[in-house]
């Protein structure tokens, strides 16, 4: 009894994003950053630390 092995060729074809795509990609990108930039630049420190350390607590990480 012979056993032969049999494989299959998966073949993906992936398409480079057009210069539309990537525009609005970065363009997204660039106005969360600013976003959160502008956001935290702004927020008391009382308020940030707070988001802190409840997003610490959240993520099972010692914080006192």
């Amino acid at each position: 009894m012979t056993m032969t092995a049999t494989s299959k060729v998966i073949d993906i074809k992936i398409e480079a994003a057009s210069l539309t795509q990537r525009a609005a990609t970065a363009t997204i990108g660039g106005l969360l950053g600013a976003f959160i930039l502008i956001g935290v630049g702004f927020a008391g420190p009382e308020l940030i630390h707070n988001a802190a350390h409840d997003a610490r607590h959240a993520n099972a990480l010692p914080c006192h």
